[in-house]
């Protein structure tokens, strides 16, 4: 019985750092060298991450599960875009994400925007693969809308 629950304990706990572990670029021009060279779309994330309520219960009930883990691992890049109230920001990440923002017109939080890009001569081209939100249900629902969107790529 000990082994039964010592080996539950190990598998969760393994999972639970692999949604830990995910590597959130806040640097796009970063993102799009790393999104072109696995040739995976980037996932844009556009979050108000300390005032939002809806973007603070799509990261708990699915961007920190193990099942979004695994998922985002094998098909996107993952870009935090935040626009915090409360916390500081470099002005140049403030300027890129609110230039981004204007970009893809986002007017509303939470917005997951995927997208693939280059840069050419400094300039970044993007294109656009789809947007969702929040999706109640938890992961699955989300995974089957963000694996909607990959799909029409």
């Amino acid at each position: 019985m000990k082994k039964i629950v010592m080996m539950l304990f190990v598998v969760f706990g393994s999972l639970s750092m692999q949604a830990q572990n995910l590597n959130w670029h806040t640097d796009v021009k970063e993102a799009i060298a790393v999104s072109n060279k696995v040739k995976k779309p980037l996932l844009l994330f556009f979050t108000g991450s300390d005032w939002c309520g809806w973007c603070i219960r799509l990261q708990k009930e699915v961007l920190t599960t193990p099942e979004f883990a695994k998922w985002a691992s094998e098909n996107v890049v993952l870009v935090e875009l935040d626009y915090p109230r409360r916390s500081n920001q470099s002005p140049e990440v403030k300027n890129q994400n609110n230039e981004l923002q204007q970009a893809f017109g986002i007017q509303g939080f939470p917005t997951v925007y995927f997208a693939s890009a280059e840069s050419i001569g400094g300039r970044i081209n993007f294109k656009g693969l789809g947007s969702t939100g929040y999706v109640a249900g938890g992961p699955a629902p989300w995974l089957q809308a963000a694996n909607s969107i990959l799909s029409h790529k």
